[in-house]
Formats: structure tokens, sequence, C-alpha cells
């Protein structure tokens, strides 16, 4: 029977713990706010308050305001620096822009809370804002994604020494740059000079075609769960799955950091011994690099031996070939040469027309569907309501429709992980090797990574991009990857927000440049640096930095809700309530014709 580990095990107790006090809690009384509409009438929430969203809990107002500005005839003593407030939420949003698409995540979890805290937003509005933030730095990011490449920058069309993935092993392994460099000469003068370096996109757009559409479709199930719950159970599930998946960023954060140090000082290592070198030294790394090179080309006697006799399978071959340290040589030919070539060709493109295409598509039938049925707490534009008939429809196809796109993308991605393998495509070593029960699997991971994100109201990165660390795909393409797949969830949120009046437009458009010009510097500066230094860790420690201030940010909005209804615990909720559109009609009189003094009589 597996063990649970203790992290694990206090995590499920505390949920368990949070489900019961939610079964039993019942909060019969609530802060009333004051609002200006009708002449001045009191809401629950100032999400009730159309046109006043803002919220001063310290005088239960509900009050409405202008970037950069204020009402005079609502703060005479000046109780409202918005300009103050506004200049410092737009420095805090640039560097959270920065910093946090660098890791491929969106920022939500840090921008929800600062937004009801600082900007003094309720929480629908704070979380419009969210979306329109992140969909601003996802595209600052996408700009520099899709014109970086792999980190890997020069993979060759040879077989190579493969580990017993058959994965190639990394050619610079063990020499110094100068004999790097010599190598790399060689490759290139061999074959009458037909050999040539290969590269591909930093985005993987195979595997975001094929995840995304899972984590949103687990998402959207995560939604309607969350739909029961009151607020303070899923932010504090929020925190306790947050804080756990922090704790394990963590964990992988010092194992892969330590690994990058280990591999620095190995480099440094390499290049002293080098340097050190005496004459003899060179001329036997000589006959070294040249057997080397043989084997790698494919020319080694041993291979020939072995593709000469036609008893032997492939899988004996491979097992009589085997080297020191699980090192694998593959047989080869011309045919398998030129396949292996034209395959590496189609991944070096750098846009990949066809799959950008596709996700277009994917996000049009999105965004089509999350109009029509709305959501994130936003209504829907053709006022289809979860009563209605066609809600469960809607429902139902957008699960059809995100479950059908990734089942066609997971098999394009299995069929063409098959041809590579028959002509002993160079796999890196951060690579996946799909096959069936890996795609499953990963799939069935990445649908409950969505259940999450949606149950708790986070963005799909702070889970996805764990999940792809853990799959030991390289940092800089899992970030790259994951705020891809943001791009496509946030954009079509924050439309239907802003259309709808929950956030202000002006305030919309300003913090999605804020944040569109912080990610698209932070992000070129940090990839510069880990590209630099080689320590691509850093990425990993600052993932699971911002994942712990998201947590830290659910208990705090957590213990302010609270706090405002004197500690009373709500209990769980009706899927479906439709409030009457006439409970705030003012049948004589509009807010545009009441003076100052008439829209706030209190």
């Amino acid at each position: 029977m597996p063990k649970i580990s203790s992290s694990k095990a206090y995590a499920l107790l505390i949920a368990c713990g949070l489900f019961a006090l939610a079964s039993a809690g019942s909060c019969s009384s609530a802060t009333q706010y004051q609002c200006p509409l009708c002449g001045g009438i009191t809401v629950s929430s100032c999400q009730e308050c159309d046109g006043y969203l803002n919220v001063d809990e310290k005088n239960a107002i509900c009050f409405d305001r202008k970037l950069f500005g204020s009402h005079e005839f609502l703060d005479h003593d000046n109780h409202y620096p918005f300009l103050g407030i506004d200049i410092a939420a737009a420095i805090v949003w640039f560097l959270a822009a920065g910093i946090a698409t660098a890791c491929g995540v969106g920022g939500g979890g840090i921008y929800v809370p600062l937004g009801i805290i600082l900007l003094r937003f309720s929480s629908k509005p704070s979380t419009g804002l969210s979306q329109a933030s992140i969909f601003g730095a996802s595209v600052g990011g996408l700009i520099l994604n899709l014109r970086n490449n792999h980190p890997d920058t020069k993979i060759r069309d040879t077989v190579g020494k493969r580990d017993k993935d058959l994965k190639v092993i990394p050619y610079e392994s063990g020499k110094s740059k100068a004999e790097v460099a010599k190598d790399e000469q060689q490759y290139l003068e061999s074959d009458n000079g037909e050999h040539k370096f290969y590269t591909r996109p930093l985005i993987d757009y195979d595997m975001a075609l094929f995840l995304a559409p899972m984590e949103m479709a687990g998402a959207v199930f995560g939604v309607i769960i969350q739909k029961l719950m009151p607020n303070w159970l899923f932010l504090s599930l929020a925190g306790v799955i947050l804080g756990l998946t922090s704790w394990k960023t963590y964990q992988k954060f010092f194992s892969s950091y330590k690994k990058d140090k280990e591999n620095i000082e190995k480099q440094k290592l390499v290049e002293k011994k080098a340097s050190m070198k005496s004459p003899d030294d060179s001329m036997q790394g000589e006959v070294v690099e040249k057997e080397d090179e043989d084997l790698s080309y494919g020319g080694d006697q041993e291979n020939q031996m072995m593709d000469n006799d036609s008893t032997i399978s492939f899988d004996e071959k491979k097992d009589l070939a085997e080297k020191d340290e699980n090192t694998i040589i593959l047989d080869d030919d011309e045919q398998k040469l030129e396949k292996r070539r034209k395959l590496l060709e189609e991944d070096a493109r750098q846009y990949p027309f066809e799959k950008i295409f596709y996700m277009f598509v994917l996000w049009v039938g999105l965004a089509v569907i999350v109009f029509l049925k709305g959501g994130k707490g936003v209504d829907s534009l053709v006022g289809i309501t979860c009563k209605s008939p066609w809600y469960a429809v809607l429902v139902a196809f957008q699960f059809i429709w995100l479950i059908g796109v990734a089942a066609i993308f997971g098999l394009k991605l299995l069929k063409r992980h098959q041809v590579k393998l028959q002509c002993n495509y160079p796999f890196h070593e951060n690579d996946v090797l799909w096959d069936s029960s890996k795609l499953r699997f990963y799939a069935s991971v990445t649908f409950v990574a969505g259940i999450v994100a949606g149950l708790v109201g986070i963005g799909g990165g702070m889970v996805l991009g764990p999940l792809m660390l853990v799959m030991n795909i390289h940092p800089r393409v899992s970030s790259a990857t994951t705020a891809t797949m943001v791009v496509l969830t946030s954009s079509s949120v924050a439309i239907i927000y802003v259309t709808s009046g929950l956030v202000p437009w002006e305030y919309a458009v300003f913090f999605f440049s804020v944040c569109f010009v912080g990610a698209y510097i932070g992000k070129r500066y940090i990839d510069a640096y880990v590209k630099k230094t080689g320590m691509a860790s850093v990425l990993i420690g600052i993932l699971a930095t911002i994942i712990a201030f998201a947590t830290i940010g659910c208990f705090i909005i957590v213990l302010l809700n609270l706090s405002k209804a004197d500690w009373c615990f709500d209990g769980f909720k009706p899927f479906c309530v439709v409030k009457d559109k006439d409970e705030l009609n003012c049948p004589d009189v509009t807010t545009q014709e009441l003076s100052p003094s008439e829209m706030f009589p209190f």
C-alpha cells in the first residue's frame, strides 16, 4: 500500500476540517453597504451596486472613481488618495508582471489580493482587473517567447551516444570550451559539409495544444464545484493547496540549484584541466576525439558489424552495443538520416503557422462559449442563466470541444513521436518521450490540475508550471509554454469582464499596458541572466516564491472577510441563484439626474 507523505496527510486533514465546518456553518447576518442607486439603498455587496464597485470598508460605502482621480462630493477630506494608490499599484503590477511572466504564471494569485487590499476593489472587479493584467503580461511574454529559441541551439542530425531512455548524451559533457569548439568544427566539416546545427522554438506548441485544452476542461469542472462553496472555504483550500505546491516547488528548486552549481563547478574543473594539458596529452586527446567522432557519426565498426548481421533484432543490437554508464549506440543508415533531417527542419521552424492557427481556433471556440455561457462570476452576454436549458447544453459542448481538441492533438503527438523513434531522432535530455501510457497519465494529471485551478480560483500556470517541472521539462521551455497557455484562458475572460462593466475600462486598459511593458522588460532581463549564468533553477525559485505570496494573499483575504462577518463561517451555497433584474430598478428617477447630496444622503 503506497505511503502518504506527512505534508499531504496534514493537507488532507485540514481540507476535511474545512468541509466539516462549511457543512455546519450558517450566517444570518452580513455587512450592509450604502449604495447611491435609487436615491440611496443598502446592499449586501458592492457587486450589486452597478457603477459603484469600490468598497470603503470602514464606512460601509460603495463608491466609484476614475483612474488617478477622486470624487470631490464623496471625498472632501481626501480620505481616498487615489493618485498615490494608483501610482503605487502600477509600480507593484509592473514588477510582478515581469517576474511572474518569466516563470510562466499569470500572477493572479498576487493581483487579486492586492486589488482588494491596495486598490479597494470588491472581489469581482479585482478578479476582472487581475484577468486584464494577466492578459497584458502574457501578451508581452508571448512576443518574446515567439522569437526565442530552445536552450539547445546546436542540435545535431547525427545519432550520437544515447542514455538508457534513448536521449542524446550532450556532446559537451566533460569537454572544455576549446574541445567543444573543435568537436563542433569537425561535425560541420564531416560528410562534405552536409551537416549543420538545428534548434527549435522556445514554446513547445505540440505540448500546449495537448495540455491546454485538458487544463481548461478541468478548470470548467472546478468552477462548477466552486459555485457550491462559500468564499472562505475555497480561499482556504486555495491557501492549503498553494502552500503545499510552493513547498514542493521549493524542494525542486533546491535540488535543481545544487545540480546547476555542480555542473558549473565541473565545467570550471574541465577548463582548468584543459589549460594544464601537456603536448602529449593533447595528442592523446585528438585520438580520443577521433574515436568519439566515429562513434557519433555512426561510422564505428561495431555498428557496421551489427548492421551486417540481419539475424539480430533491433533490441538485441541495442543490448550488444551497450557501453559503460548505460551508454547505447543505435544503428543508422542514410534513409533514417534523411528522415531525421526532415523532422529536424520541421521542428526548427520559428513560426509553425499551422500550429499557431490551431491555437487561434481553440481560442475562438473557447471565447465564443465563454461569451454565450458567462463565467468567472460574469453574466452571459446573451442573457443565458444557470436555470436555462441552454446553459447545460453549453457546458456539455464546452467539455466536448476541449477534450475533443486535446484527444486529436494527443494522438497527433503520439503518432509523430513514433515516427521520430523509427529514425533515431536526437531527443534532448529534457524532452518527454511520449507513449500511450504517458499520454493518458499526463492528460489525467493535467485535468486534475485544472480542477484544482478552477476550484480555488487561480490561474493554471501555478499548477501546470510545477507539473511540467516534474515532467523534467527545461524550466525555460516550461515557463514559455505555460505562459502561452495563459494567453488562451485570460484573454477571453478579461474581455467579458470589461464588456460587462464589472471592471472600469480605464483601469483595465492602464494595467493591461503596465503589465505588458513590465512583462516584456522583466522577462527579457531575467531570461538573459539565466542564459548567461546557466542557472535555470532561478526560474524555479521565483515560481515557488510567487506561489508562496499567493498562499499568503489567500489567507489574508479569508481573515479580512471573516473579520467583516464577525467570524461567522457561512455554509454551502445553492448551485444556481438568479436574482430578479427588477430588484434595483428605480421607477421615476435615474442616477444621472441625482445631485451628489441625493446620491449620498447618508
